[in-house]
């Protein structure tokens, strides 16, 4: 269960040139990433019950979709994280907070940071 002061992230990794076998150990790897930070409270794989209409699923799992949790005082590390992380790769970031969601896609460096610009500006407003 989240806080009033959690934010969920659900990253999903929309490269075209990784085949099921890879996306599953990319998707893996990065849930090992988030779990390493600091900054992430939780983060999983997406469970098939979850799945988006149209996703693949291996293992019980939606195949190149994780969750995060992350506290709102740790906001700009994980978003340097996913700076530093997806600045060259495909990927669709969906936040939600205070029960609005945005969703954003990026597939280069120039539309990650708007992405991160865009979800930081939707958490805080002020």
């Amino acid at each position: 269960m989240t806080r009033q002061s959690d934010i969920k992230f659900t990253i999903t990794l929309s490269d075209p040139d990784l085949d099921e076998e890879e996306l599953e150990a990319a998707t893996q790897n990065i849930v090992r990433e988030f779990n390493e930070l600091d900054a992430v409270e939780q983060a999983s794989l997406v469970q098939v019950k979850e799945a988006p209409t149209g996703s693949k699923a291996v293992s019980g799992f939606v195949l190149g979709i994780v969750e995060t949790i992350v506290d709102i005082g740790n906001i700009k590390g994980f978003m340097g994280f996913l700076r530093d992380r997806f600045s060259d790769k495909p990927i669709e970031i969906e936040v939600e907070a205070n029960g609005r969601k945005l969703q954003l896609k990026a597939s280069n460096q120039e539309d990650l940071m708007a992405a991160i610009r865009a979800a930081e500006d939707f958490i805080t407003p002020d």
